[in-house]
């Protein structure tokens, strides 16, 4: 399994994330979600704090799903659009599981017309409840446990899922076109999917994830990558030249003020200019390779 990344020390020591986390009306403009710009504009992140999208927000659903792949059985956390999707994403967990953070991004993206999944890839190794945690150790513990086989398959159960979701909202049933997501740990998980699983995704969007294990001369998906200048574990120039490589269409932004983890609204390692301008990226990159012809 990929190196785990350390999302509690995600900077160099020259950054100071005060600088950053304030934002104009310019870069809150980029936001979709209003919730989010105005949480960013009054410093509301970088803490545990209530969701963007609620469980019971009336655009979506949210259901408990149970994926069964080679008498193996997992958890996964899914939400559903209230109207015909624009296609469907498989997210991936970061080191801290299926937390508050993951959850709102699930519900994130079916409010924004997509069908959503998380699978619980750390089931049955015993993880800690990831929720308004900062422990890292556990979590470090549980990802050292992973097997890239079970995790290979887990993930393609999720994608079948996802592919032809189940009918909860009586809308008429086709097959959809999937993208796959990660975040930390699990945005090098995703890309490695790019290559093992590239046939069940027609998009990719690596949130930091780590390149160094991945062939880039093999990968099939299109992929858009959101890294962090002041990443102390992926070297920028590192991901440059991996994106550079790439033989699919991509879209590569090194965001020079943030650090790892920049997306995780939760916690401090948040910077609130980096999340608001590759958030409308993912969205606008997944439009394009998951809209119908």
């Amino acid at each position: 399994m990929p190196e785990s990344i350390d999302p509690t020390t995600p900077s160099d020591a020259a950054f100071t994330r005060r600088v950053f986390v304030g934002m104009g009306a310019g870069s809150a403009a980029l936001v979709s979600n209003p919730g989010l710009a105005a949480l960013a504009e009054d410093q509301g992140f970088g803490k545990p704090h209530p969701p963007i999208v609620a469980e019971n927000d009336p655009e979506i659903v949210v259901t408990r799903e149970a994926l069964e792949h080679g008498g193996r059985r997992l958890d996964a956390y899914a939400a559903l659009p209230k109207r015909e999707p624009v296609g469907s994403v498989v997210v991936i967990l970061h080191i801290w599981g299926i937390d508050a953070n993951i959850r709102d991004i699930v519900r994130r993206f079916a409010k924004e017309g997509y069908v959503t999944i998380a699978p619980d890839l750390f089931a049955g190794l015993g993880a800690p409840d990831g929720d308004n945690t900062t422990d890292y150790a556990p979590f470090r513990e549980v990802a050292s446990k992973l097997s890239r086989e079970t995790v290979d398959a887990d993930i393609r159960a999720a994608a079948d899922w996802a592919r032809t979701p189940p009918p909860v909202l009586r809308l008429p049933t086709r097959t959809l076109r999937v993208a796959i997501t990660g975040f930390c740990m699990g945005g090098a998980i995703a890309l490695r999917q790019t290559v093992g699983n590239a046939a069940g995704f027609s998009a990719a969007s690596i949130w930091y994830g780590a390149v160094k294990d991945v062939d880039p001369t093999k990968v099939r998906v299109p992929i858009l990558g959101s890294y962090g200048g002041r990443d102390t574990g992926i070297p920028a120039d590192e991901v440059r030249t991996f994106y550079a490589a790439l033989p699919v269409p991509h879209d590569l932004k090194v965001y020079d003020e943030a650090g790892h983890a920049f997306f995780d609204d939760t916690r401090p390692s948040y910077v609130a200019s980096a999340a608001s301008d590759a958030w409308p990226r993912t969205l606008g990159w997944f439009r394009r390779y998951l809209s119908a012809s």
